[in-house]
């Protein structure tokens, strides 16, 4: 298995990461915003991103958002064949996109939101830690970048301050930075109280 950085000859790779982020949506049931085989080629061409390979076979993908002038970096779209889940590859490009993030970008803030346990525990792994949206990138095309997810109402219902998704942040400025086991128990309650309390609220 290779995790490389992508460059144009990945070009060929966007259509079946485009399926696989959709039918994975699908699967999960959760929020997970679509991508075109344009946005991730665009993703593909200029460095920003990596893809995992069997071979030729299409294994898994992540890349990198810039905002606010660099000062803050996301790294999105996360994923993985079904023929390789289970296999501890995430992790693996999940912490080859993260290298890559503070090679490029050393003084830049990276962030995430996601709804994922899995991912989650892997972002707190690496010294990532839950923080409110208001601590995130306040430029609206990233949050435009939501409209595709299921769960796009609640963001906009509380004006973007809060959704079912949680916020995380790496911070290269901050003393406290350490890598830590994440107690899962704990972001399980703080996805629980979020989804009743949201959800509650669309039915009301």
């Amino acid at each position: 298995m290779d995790i490389v950085i992508a460059n144009e000859s990945h070009i060929k790779y966007a259509s079946v990461i485009s399926e696989t982020i959709s039918e994975s949506a699908k699967v999960r049931g959760t929020g997970i915003a679509k991508r075109t085989p344009e946005y991730i080629i665009k993703r593909l061409v200029n460095g920003n991103a990596v893809i995992a390979l069997d071979g030729e076979r299409f294994a898994g993908f992540c890349y990198i958002e810039v905002w606010g002038h660099q000062k803050f970096v996301a790294n999105s779209g996360l994923i993985v064949h079904p023929d390789y889940r289970n296999q501890g590859l995430a992790k693996k490009i999940k912490k080859a996109i993260f290298d890559l993030s503070r090679k490029k970008f050393p003084d830049a803030k990276i962030f995430g939101i996601t709804t994922g346990l899995a991912v989650m525990k892997m972002n707190y792994e690496l010294g990532y830690k839950p923080v409110t949206f208001s601590e995130l990138t306040d430029d609206p095309d990233f949050w435009k970048g939501c409209q595709t997810c299921k769960n796009f109402d609640i963001l906009t219902r509380t004006e973007r301050k809060m959704c079912l998704c949680t916020g995380m942040l790496y911070d290269p400025g901050s003393s406290a930075l350490d890598k830590r086991k994440m107690n899962s128990k704990t972001f399980l309650r703080l996805k629980s109280i979020k989804e009743q309390l949201l959800i509650k609220k669309k039915k009301a």
